[in-house]
């Protein structure tokens, strides 16, 4: 038990310190402009907007947005038997 728990932190470390250094050399800095163009073109194409439109949403609309937060609450409440 204690092996894979060390076990997993240390190449959790040496995968951050990996990504880190690869990161800033040329491919790393290639691959990752083009896993953003990816992601970019994936989004418009299936239209992904909702994470920057909701909070321009709670902004236009603060009293609605409280409302549906106290009602979110309570739900988790009810569900847990409170």
């Amino acid at each position: 038990m204690w092996i894979l728990i060390i076990s997993n932190i240390t190449w959790s470390i040496l995968g951050s310190a990996t990504d880190s250094w690869f990161a800033e050399t040329k491919c790393g800095i290639w691959f990752y402009k083009k896993i953003n163009q990816i992601f970019t073109w994936s989004a418009k194409k299936l239209n992904i907007k909702m994470l920057a439109n909701e909070e321009a949403w709670k902004n236009k609309y603060p009293n609605i947005a409280i409302k549906l937060t106290k009602l979110d609450d309570r739900i988790k409440k009810l569900e847990q038997g409170e």
